[in-house]
């Protein structure tokens, strides 16, 4: 059974981001609705980020914010679905997919090269991630236009995740070289990693809701299927003693 979009939420009209989001033409599979209001709620928060007068797009960003994003949707069985939800957020915001898309794994690609390390020696080495990683550093050091973010913080810890880098003091090395303050990065990973809790609850309980929805579906067409058999041979008999 599919659903429009505007049909089933309700969210603030706020924000412009908000709305184009609410009027967006989808038709999406149950049970990625349950999940609608969610975004719903994101997308309010993330406008008032994006259209603040420091704010400018980055890849660790974009990284941050692909990775929260995909383990959300992780398990829903629809590609197509999720990639429509995907698109429709960020050109709610007025930005492009792609280049979140291209950009989270362009950094991906390359902290699974790195070690602990070469991580943070990033201001001394030539490479494309190491400009644009110099660039945020030049940015939030007060040089440029820089807007720090939970996702952002999401990105980071992607990167260290991707390095194998678990030793604690890796983290506030990044923090110290990106001019970043670790206690903002530390305060929003806490949540991060209780939203994720959450999260696995949250679709463990969608699981079972899935499996108990499949079930009666089955039991009902086989009921139906019964019903078919038991009339036709009521036909037959019928036909058979005319």
């Amino acid at each position: 059974m599919s659903y429009r979009l505007v049909s089933c939420l309700t969210i603030s009209k706020d924000s412009v981001s908000a709305q184009a989001f609410y009027i967006s033409p989808l038709e999406l599979e149950f049970p990625l609705l349950l999940l609608l209001p969610l975004f719903a709620e994101l997308i309010v928060q993330q406008h008032l980020m994006r259209y603040k007068r420091t704010y400018r797009y980055d890849a660790v960003f974009a990284l941050g914010f692909v990775t929260v994003y995909d383990q959300l949707m992780e398990g829903f069985p629809s590609d197509e679905d999720r990639d429509t939800i995907f698109q429709a957020y960020i050109k709610a915001l007025k930005e492009d997919p792609e280049q979140y898309r291209t950009d989270a794994l362009k950094l991906e690609e390359w902290a699974c090269s790195q070690t602990s390390s070469s991580l943070v020696e990033f201001p001394s080495r030539d490479g494309e991630v190491e400009a644009i990683l110099k660039d945020i550093a030049e940015r939030a050091g007060g040089k440029g236009s820089f807007s720090y973010s939970r996702f952002f913080a999401v990105g980071l810890f992607r990167l260290l995740e991707l390095a194998n880098a678990t030793e604690p003091t890796v983290l506030e090395k990044l923090c110290a070289a990106l001019n970043i303050n670790k206690r903002s990065v530390d305060r929003n990973l806490d949540v991060y990693r209780n939203l994720l809790s959450k999260l696995v609850q949250a679709k463990e309980l969608l699981k079972e809701y899935v499996d108990r929805e499949k079930k009666k579906r089955e039991e009902r067409s086989e009921t139906q299927k019964a019903n078919e058999v038991v009339k036709n041979c009521l036909g037959e008999y019928q036909y058979v003693i005319q």
